[in-house]
């Protein structure tokens, strides 16, 4: 095999502020380019919170056209109620979140003693064109052990065409010792914007944690 040696000076390794480097087609093979795709917006970090909110327009938050997807990234959620589920809901303008959902889910479990394992769809928890809050994942526990972390993708919540889709994963440390790992996706049946995202517990406070909202572009 011929190895071919290149001069030092063929290549431009010039580049621009705030940008890196990719290859092309040109002789050298270089060009700048942006940094990476997905960029943080906002993180916010619960200490006994009613709620977890990202609205549009407020304290820096970004949910609109700028990026085609937006990811959630829920770390570490503890319950302050023992038996708690982690909810999510949306806002189409006004103030109120309560944004039409249609979904479907499937779950994988195993307790700790390995006796009782088990994958499927569940039925029972779709929500079908429910207004409100739904459910990322349950049976939250208030033990140091016992939490929950995942991630929900948001699909184009700006668009005044289409509903808008959604995907999460989130695995939890069930309060009576399972690992559950629930996998949902769905739409927001709306073709209004989606302006506000909220996170709660269906009971209590979300005691400790963090979300952070990221953009995804090109995409």
């Amino acid at each position: 095999m011929a190895l071919t040696k290149y001069n030092y000076n063929s290549f431009d390794l010039t580049t621009a502020a705030s940008k890196g480097l990719a290859f092309n087609s040109s002789a050298n093979g270089f060009e700048t380019s942006s940094a990476g795709s997905m960029t943080l917006i906002k993180t916010l970090t619960a200490s006994s919170s009613g709620d977890l909110t990202f609205v549009h327009g407020t304290s820096d938050v970004v949910l609109d056209n700028t990026y085609p997807v937006y990811k959630f990234v829920c770390t570490s959620i503890h319950a302050s109620t023992d038996n708690t589920n982690f909810m999510v809901a949306f806002r189409d303008g006004g103030s109120s979140y309560d944004a039409t959902v249609h979904t479907t889910m499937f779950s994988s479990r195993n307790d700790e003693a390995d006796s009782d394992a088990a994958l499927g769809y569940e039925t029972t928890q779709d929500e079908a064109n429910s207004g409100g809050t739904i459910k990322l994942s349950v049976g939250l526990g208030t033990a140091n052990d016992e939490s929950s972390s995942g991630e929900l993708y948001l699909f184009n919540p700006s668009s005044t065409t289409f509903v808008k889709h959604l995907i999460s994963v989130f695995p939890v440390v069930h309060h009576a010792e399972y690992n559950y790992n629930w996998y949902k996706a769905g739409y927001i049946n709306t073709a209004t914007a989606i302006d506000g995202v909220q996170f709660t517990m269906n009971s209590g406070n979300i005691d400790a944690g963090t979300v952070k909202l990221y953009g995804i572009k090109d995409s």
